[in-house]
């Protein structure tokens, strides 16, 4: 999406395009199940049998504002021509009941100067609604319905350009738009960080102007079946979050590594590397914020499934102090690198004794394979 916009530089373009390539696969290949959330933030949900369609009608501005550009430009150029085109017709019905299209004397007074047909009227209504006013029609004080129906129109006219500008200033200025520069890694990873075995994604904002107040929130999305039996097919678990900055917000000025713990509070808490190819687990993003340019409410979603989550793996560094000040790297921003971590899950590992005992291990087996290459090469050169 940012791709064909433009919006970044070629170096990220040529990282996405190496984070396309496919891993190499150890395992069976499972049937790939439908994504709730799109990696653009698209919902994967389809609304139908709706009954009650009437109460679309309740909340007409908000329909207006979701509908597509096409569809909203029909309507907005077919409201204005509708509006003319009904009190032109009005306005032809006074002239001819008022007898304005007969050719009369000098001293004959009409209810609007300058009407001699349907047209005629038909440009009039465009003035009066539109307030050009040419100065060859105007009206009168002969008929007070005329007086009537151009108060009626001024009003109407009014709204109709309040409803139908505000429609379009809203499709314009909607809070998604800003959402196009704030992008996510295509990969999740999981690998060990401070003696914790942690599930990692990186977020990043393009722009110069911030986010104000950003959050994060993470759910994994999965199948479940409660303790009566009922199956539930997308049951929704909120993740605890451990935020670099150490609060519910996030400072989004340079590309952030969001950390997710893997404790006994996790749902990912009996998951090994195994797993992740036999299991359909999708982990959702929301990152909320304020745009600073416009006040206006902003989100981005994506979603990561067991495909794109790497094991043993973690983000290289971005960021880089160059002539005393810090410079992001865009071309690293989705690089990843192998670094040891147990293929267990964390409650088997927390069973063995957790990281700590892990590494002693890795340790002692790690100096027995020196010692045998040792003996190996001792051998040879006896």
């Amino acid at each position: 999406m940012l791709s064909r916009k433009g919006l970044i530089p070629e170096d990220y373009l040529l990282t996405r395009l190496a984070e396309d390539v496919q891993q190499p696969k150890f395992f069976k290949e499972k049937p790939r199940k439908a994504r709730f959330v799109g990696k653009s933030g698209t919902c994967n949900v389809a609304h139908t049998n709706i009954r009650e369609q009437g109460r679309f009608l309740q909340d007409v501005f908000t329909t207006l504002v979701d509908l597509k550009w096409l569809h909203t430009l029909i309507i907005f150029t077919m409201t204005f021509l509708c509006s003319w085109l009904l009190f032109g017709m009005i306005w032809w019905l006074i002239a001819f009941a008022h007898g304005d299209l007969d050719h009369r004397g000098d001293d004959f007074v009409p209810c609007v100067t300058d009407i001699h047909s349907f047209s005629s009227a038909f440009l009039f209504s465009i003035e009066v609604q539109v307030t050009i006013g040419f100065g060859g029609r105007m009206i009168t004080e002969e008929c007070v319905s005329a007086i009537v129906i151009l108060i009626v129109q001024n009003i109407v006219g009014l709204v109709v350009n309040a409803i139908m500008l505000g429609c379009i200033f809203m499709k314009t200025a909607q809070a998604h738009r800003r959402a196009e520069t704030l992008i996510f890694s295509k990969h999740a990873v999981v690998s060990v960080r401070n003696n914790n075995l942690c599930f990692m994604i990186r977020i990043g904002d393009l722009r110069k102007s911030m986010i104000i107040s950003a959050t994060v929130r993470m759910q994994v999305v999965r199948r479940t079946s409660t303790e009566e039996g009922e199956v539930v097919p997308l049951d929704q678990i909120d993740i605890h979050m451990d935020n670099p900055v150490g609060t519910n917000g996030i400072f989004l000025v340079s590309p952030l590594i969001i950390c997710h713990v893997i404790d006994k509070d996790s749902p990912m808490y009996e998951m090994c590397a195994s797993d992740l190819q036999h299991e359909n687990v999708e982990v959702i993003v929301v990152l909320e914020g304020v745009v600073e340019t416009t006040g206006i409410t902003t989100q981005a979603r994506t979603s990561y499934v067991s495909e794109e989550i790497l094991w043993g793996q973690r983000f290289v560094p971005t960021v880089s102090e160059e002539d005393g000040m810090y410079a992001v790297d865009y071309s690293k921003f989705g690089n990843t690198v192998k670094v040891p971590t147990p293929c267990c899950s964390a409650k088997k590992l927390d069973e063995e004794g957790g990281i700590a005992q892990y590494k002693l291990n890795e340790g002692v087996t790690l100096r027995r394979s020196v010692r045998r290459r040792r003996s190996v090469v001792f051998t040879i050169s006896s």
